[in-house]
């Protein structure tokens, strides 16, 4: 059975799904976008990926033709539809069909865009074993220039970073801000481990609001952890006893050595495993 894309309204098999190239989503990546989960039939933290998406539209004067009953909604059909139960949701709200000029006042009907498939970022024995990164040179969008905090179409950020990450062999990489502090990765939030406290940059560092990060805060503080969320250097992450990045797709990723730096003893750490497992639950029970 071919997959069901959402395209304002209707469903499209997957092979037939389509844009127009004069879209301004395609030709400036003029829109926003959400990555979310769905387990056992249930859509994880729906509700905070649209407040983020609303926000990101709102931060780059983008009305989205629906409400978030509606969308929420949306998804929840499209996923039905699909059979999907644990899968990938993307949701992509595009400016719209426009000229080929900048202008977006040209722009006709955002289109909003709903696809449910399955994602596997990383191979189980990165979970069991940890990743590998590298300090890329690529920084952060500059806040005052593009806020890392708006979930735009336009990634190549992101993709820049993650080609240096590739071609020195590591599959995720660190971003620094325009400070030299410890921004986030090419796709997931980064958090440290030491004596027994959780660190992880700050909003204000240039970094994406991750709903995974605030569900991981969360479940660190339930714990009876101190979370700090504060500025953060490269010489912390390498005297770190733990480090561990946290994403929608990654969900919870124990890494073990940065820079060819070993972090704490080069295995995944037991705080890290300790909310791996309470994130497994949280999802999954």
């Amino acid at each position: 059975m071919s997959l069901k894309v959402y395209i304002n309204g209707k469903l499209y098999d997957k092979e037939d799904a389509k844009i127009s190239v004069y879209d301004h989503g395609l030709l400036y990546g003029d829109g926003v976008f959400e990555g979310i989960r769905s387990y056992n039939g249930k859509v994880f933290r729906l509700r905070e990926h649209l407040d983020r998406l609303w926000n990101s539209a709102k931060a780059i004067w983008l009305q989205i033709p629906m409400s978030k009953d509606e969308m929420a909604k949306a998804i929840e059909d499209t996923l039905r539809v699909n059979r999907i139960s644990d899968g990938y949701i993307r949701v992509v709200v595009t400016r719209g069909v426009g000229t080929l000029g900048l202008d977006p006042n040209h722009c006709q009907e955002p289109q909003v865009i709903i696809i449910t498939d399955y994602i596997a970022l990383y191979p189980p024995e990165i979970y069991e074993k940890g990743l590998e990164i590298i300090t890329v040179s690529t920084l952060r969008n500059h806040p005052a220039a593009l806020s890392p905090r708006i979930k735009s179409l336009n990634y190549l950020n992101n993709i820049l970073a993650k080609i240096e990450g590739l071609q020195a062999g590591c599959i995720e990489a660190m971003m620094l801000n325009h400070k030299g502090e410890v921004a986030e990765c090419t796709g997931d939030n980064l958090f440290l481990v030491r004596n027994g406290r959780v660190l992880t940059p700050p909003i204000e560092a240039g970094i994406l609001e991750g709903v995974t990060r605030q569900a991981v805060i969360e479940l660190a503080r339930e714990s009876g952890r101190e979370v700090l969320e504060i500025p953060l250097t490269k010489h912390d992450v390498y005297i770190a006893d733990e480090c561990f990045l946290t994403g929608t797709a990654a969900e919870v990723v124990p890494v073990v050595k940065v820079d060819s730096r070993t972090i704490g003893d080069g295995r995944p750490g037991p705080v890290t495993k300790e909310l791996m497992a309470r994130f497994r639950q949280l999802t999954r029970s």
